[in-house]
């Protein structure tokens, strides 16, 4: 059966730095999409995250490279199984240099939090209890 990925591409500034950053969240590099001017951010089966330079991420565009430290152009929600790996893992960005963006969520059936990564990038780490998801 048919699995749809999702490829989120991001422009970086330091690609061995935004590289080490990942790696420390615990997500591993496909050399085989990676190279000097890219690594590929294996998040599961069917998300990764391509990290560009910005020299690379410019081939695939004709607008302004968004500065992600000043402006908001995408926000990355990733589901977690629990409310405690939402907070391991935030909590891991967090020691590996990443910020942390906005205020915890907390609706009870619903928790997140999110961090910025090195170069700004939002990413939402969200847990739902499957029993509200069922309605």
């Amino acid at each position: 059966m048919y699995q749809q990925m999702i490829f989120v591409n991001l422009p970086v500034t330091d690609l061995d730095a935004s590289k080490k950053f990942f790696t420390d969240l615990g997500y591993t590099i496909n050399p085989q999409f990676s190279d000097e001017n890219a690594a590929s951010v294996v998040i599961s089966d069917t998300i990764v995250a391509m990290l560009l330079t910005h020299s690379f991420y410019a081939t695939f565009t004709d607008k302004e490279i968004a500065d992600a430290k000043k402006s908001s152009e995408v926000l990355v929600a990733l589901s977690a199984p629990s409310r405690e790996k939402v907070d391991e893992l935030v909590d891991r960005a967090l020691a590996a240099g990443g910020m942390v963006s906005g205020r915890t969520q907390d609706l009870g059936f619903m928790y997140g939090r999110a961090f910025d990564d090195l170069d700004g990038h939002t990413w939402e780490i969200v847990w739902m209890d499957p029993a509200a998801v069922q309605g």
